[in-house]
């Protein structure tokens, strides 16, 4: 076991999540392998993707316009926590783009072992007729 993983191991789940957030937020793609568990797994609800420890990497790394993680929320109760953060980006025009993520995780032996994370645009307009008049 690495130095790393073995301070990791130390972390309780909520510490391990707010690390990963801060670690996506400082652009540290080379620190996020670290925080992840050599069989993660993450679920994107929106899409239905499933990627790997290595291909989930490379898709932060690579998303483009892709400026901030900032936490907003975060709950977590033994191996599992999850956080609700807004992203900040830019498009491609230069204009700049807000969403929200949550993100719940599942750690094991100090990583995170699973990632489910459902993401939605901020500042939608509610569906007409959904809401009391």
């Amino acid at each position: 076991m690495s130095a790393r993983r073995a301070t990791l191991a130390l972390m309780d789940t909520a510490t391990l999540l707010t690390r990963l957030a801060e670690t996506i937020d400082a652009h540290d793609w080379d620190g996020l392998p670290a925080l992840l568990h050599d069989d993660f797994t993450c679920r994107l609800v929106h899409t239905g993707e499933e990627l790997d420890r290595e291909q989930w990497v490379r898709f932060n790394a690579d998303y483009p316009g892709f400026e901030r993680m900032l936490v907003e929320d975060l709950v977590a109760d033994g191996d599992r926590a999850v956080l609700r953060a807004r992203v900040v980006g830019r498009g491609a025009d230069g204009q700049e783009l807000h969403f929200a993520v949550a993100s719940f995780a599942t750690a094991q032996d100090g990583s995170i072992l699973d990632l489910t994370e459902v993401w939605a645009d901020i500042g939608q307009e509610a569906p007409e007729g959904t809401r009391p008049a």
